[in-house]
């Protein structure tokens, strides 16, 4: 089984970007940042916050979903705002988007906010809204159970060092996972985490067992030269130990995002 994780930045690269998420023809996609307006005109939508201004795609879900199309998806806003159509406001849903191959059986899920709760009239200030999706999955060509989830962890103005409500995320995230994971059964967690290596929100999840693959394998940099800020650390791939990795690398190329894929492959 092949698992990708990507923070797909609002589709802002977006023809490199579905072009790789076929080529790549992963089992499970785990994809952060994904944009949905089912109700816009245009293609591409103008987001405005404060001094910054960004073309964000307009229904990057549906662009996914046509582009896998033997795969099941599931989207899970964490909120939404309102953009420029034009020379209109637009409402946009914006969060966490997963695609399973359907020859991967779905036996279980969880979903629901590890920070706030969803915002349905604004994105609102920072720290924004923040869930996390666990899927348990049935892998028939390797007869047994798996729990992948994913989440998009907070974002805050000061930085991406430790804080009461990173703690309080972390927490909210083992009590999600708990509710669906079987001890016995492989788990794999993963994300745009926004904490640095030494996070405290790595000895919470340790209570799983798991160990983080992007720091434990050498990785320094989960980010490509489109972003310019210092920290090269945000995206994280985390196992137990019943998981089997094959191989497991950061994506340098290509260039799909202001952040690197992840790929797990699992023997």
């Amino acid at each position: 089984m092949r698992i990708l994780s990507l923070n797909v930045w609002g589709g802002m690269l977006h023809a490199p970007l579905i072009d790789y998420l076929r080529a790549v023809d992963a089992d499970v996609y785990c994809l952060q940042e994904v944009p949905r307006a089912i109700a816009a005109r245009s293609a591409w939508l103008t987001y405005r916050d404060g001094a910054v201004e960004l073309q964000q795609r307009a229904d990057l879900y549906r662009d996914i979903a046509t582009a896998l199309p033997g795969h099941d998806g599931f989207f899970a806003p964490a909120m939404r705002g309102e953009l420029a159509d034009g020379d209109r406001p637009c409402w946009q849903e914006f969060g966490l988007a997963t695609f399973i191959r359907q020859d991967i059986a779905v036996i279980g899920q969880a979903l629901d906010f590890v920070h706030g709760a969803f915002s349905p009239h604004g994105f609102g200030p920072h720290p924004r809204p923040r869930n996390a999706h666990a899927f348990r999955l049935y892998d028939y060509a390797a007869d047994r159970a798996l729990t992948v989830a994913q989440l998009h962890g907070l974002r805050t103005v000061d930085g991406k060092g430790d804080t009461p409500e990173r703690a309080a995320q972390a927490e909210a995230l083992v009590a999600l996972i708990a509710r669906l994971h079987r001890q016995d059964e492989g788990l794999v967690l993963c994300g745009d985490f926004n904490v640095l290596p030494e996070s405290k929100t790595f000895k919470t999840l340790a209570r799983f067992g798991l160990t983080d693959l992007v720091i434990t394998r050498g990785f320094t940099d989960t980010r490509t030269s489109l972003y310019t800020k210092p920290g090269r650390y945000a995206d994280y791939m985390l196992v137990n130990a019943t998981v089997r990795v094959a191989d497991f690398t950061v994506v340098e190329a290509p260039e799909v995002s202001d952040h690197r894929a992840l790929l797990l492959s699992v023997g």
